[in-house]
């Protein structure tokens, strides 16, 4: 029997979905063959979400089961790596399906090559998010600076061309250089045009002032998926 913190975290994770689909209640009720009144008692726990439900979702959305049943991995996952271990450097397909944005075997806070030398094929690790733009990818996060907006372990999606030139103040981005990587929110300098300030949401960690000469690349960040906020 499903306890009621399991089911909280399925309905979070049933509430993410139609975020990343765009979906409204009638909208997730037509697609998966319900009536429109019983997504709003689902969601709201009045209805326990039960097995059945779970498989209208998943045959609909084409939505990994452990995810949404479990929170274990990610949303659309379609796991094929571009290599065999045993195999001697044969190519294989990374998926059968290969609809959305790839996910990438990459940790942006990592490191401090610039992206584009990562974002190879045989860093693939499945595909994610098909209703997303697809010239974006996903790649994973590690770190507390950007907490609680961003999880340590979460998953963000990116564009992949990179503008150091041109900023939207106050967005996040991930920042390359030759001495780190980072994700941080990118704030114009209050004295110094020619300086940015990287700042962290978790107010435990301090500013950083940067020329803005010494950035090598700037990714914007486009989503952030939180899987761990959806259990």
């Amino acid at each position: 029997m499903e306890t009621s913190h399991t089911q909280g975290g399925i309905i979070g994770r049933i509430r993410h979905l139609m975020y990343l689909n765009h979906l409204s209640q009638a909208g997730l009720a037509k697609l998966i063959g319900i009536d429109a009144s019983n997504v709003s008692k689902y969601l709201s726990g009045r209805l326990p979400v039960s097995d059945a439900l779970i498989n209208r979702i998943i045959v609909n959305l084409n939505v990994s089961k452990s995810w949404l049943k479990d929170g274990m991995g990610l949303p659309y996952e379609k796991m094929s790596l571009a290599h065999d271990n045993d195999a001697d450097d044969v190519e294989r397909p990374v998926s059968q399906s290969q609809e959305g944005m790839p996910v990438y075997n990459i940790d942006v806070a990592a490191g401090t090559t610039v992206l584009s030398r990562e974002l190879t094929r045989e860093n693939i690790i499945g595909y994610n998010l098909p209703n997303l733009n697809r010239d974006w990818c996903v790649v994973k996060v590690s770190g507390e600076s950007m907490q609680p907006v961003i999880r340590n372990g979460g998953y963000l999606a990116i564009d992949r061309e990179s503008d150091p030139s041109s900023i939207l103040w106050g967005q996040i981005y991930v920042v390359v250089t030759d001495d780190f990587r980072v994700v941080k929110y990118v704030r114009k300098h209050p004295d110094d045009p020619e300086k940015v300030i990287l700042r962290s949401r978790n107010e435990n960690f301090d500013d950083i002032e940067l020329q803005r000469s010494e950035i090598v690349a700037l990714y914007p960040v486009k989503c952030i998926i939180n899987l761990e906020m959806c259990i």
